[in-house]
């Protein structure tokens, strides 16, 4: 199956709040736009591969990806988080470049390594569908994991909607619905007892992240849960947020 066109390359949050290449991700997420990450790690990162990295901003939210794709490797080769995941947008989309999918995991991977949380989730998603890598539905679960639980609030949706068995309530899915709807083929045969009470407890991580879609999904959970299932739920999501 292929997922190419519902890849979301979504954005990290900030502490800076520099718009990015808003015009790459207008062309797979036009609700969101990708920020600059911020203030620790500029402190970790050399003023040179700073200052590259910023040209490549600035070159791509003109239209010039090549000059964007020329910057962002310079940055991206010192170790920039930012950078790699960028570049791995750029190697994914064609633009400024020809399509590479397995340079767009290699730096995928490197941004995600460094604990990138939004290339987590692609990284995520190019193991599910095996671009540029062999395909590993184990690892894009736990990949999708490790960004919910740091705060990826379309990772704990996709999540969710897994164990919900594909259930979103809601007229026209998205990128999310789609993806989980897939990947829900992971648990087969009877729904396990405690798939609901992880589907409601991703849930709330989700909303906790600020993803209103998910509120469609909880409460629609908790029309087919016991009063047990619920107290569960939240303690599960508790014991998550401690953790």
């Amino acid at each position: 199956m292929a997922l190419v066109a519902v890849y979301v390359f979504s954005q990290p949050n900030s502490c800076i709040t520099m718009v990015i290449m808003s015009k790459i991700n207008g062309l797979v997420a036009p609700s969101n736009r990708i920020l600059a990450l911020g203030c620790a790690l500029l402190l970790i990162i050399t003023p040179v591969s700073f200052a590259d990295y910023e040209a490549g901003v600035n070159a791509a939210f003109n239209g010039d990806f090549e000059t964007a794709l020329h910057e962002f490797t310079i940055a991206a080769e010192e170790g920039l988080d930012l950078a790699q995941y960028n570049l791995g947008i750029l190697y994914f989309t064609g633009q400024g470049v020809e399509k590479d999918m397995s340079e767009a995991f290699r730096w995928t991977e490197a941004a995600a390594l460094q604990g990138h949380v939004a290339a987590q989730f692609n990284l995520g998603s190019l193991y599910y569908s095996g671009d540029g890598v062999g395909a590993d539905h184990e690892r894009a679960v736990e990949l999708f994991e490790s960004a919910a639980k740091a705060g990826h609030g379309n990772s704990a949706l996709l999540l969710a909607n897994m164990y919900a068995d594909g259930d979103l309530a809601m007229e026209e899915p998205g990128f999310v619905a789609r993806l989980s709807n897939a990947i829900s083929g992971l648990f087969s045969g009877d729904q396990r007892s405690d798939d609901l009470v992880l589907a409601h407890a991703w849930s709330s991580i989700a909303l906790a992240n600020e993803n209103l879609e998910a509120g469609a999904l909880r409460a629609s959970l908790e029309t087919r849960m016991s009063t047990e299932q619920l107290q569960q739920a939240r303690r599960q999501y508790a014991l998550w947020q401690l953790e």
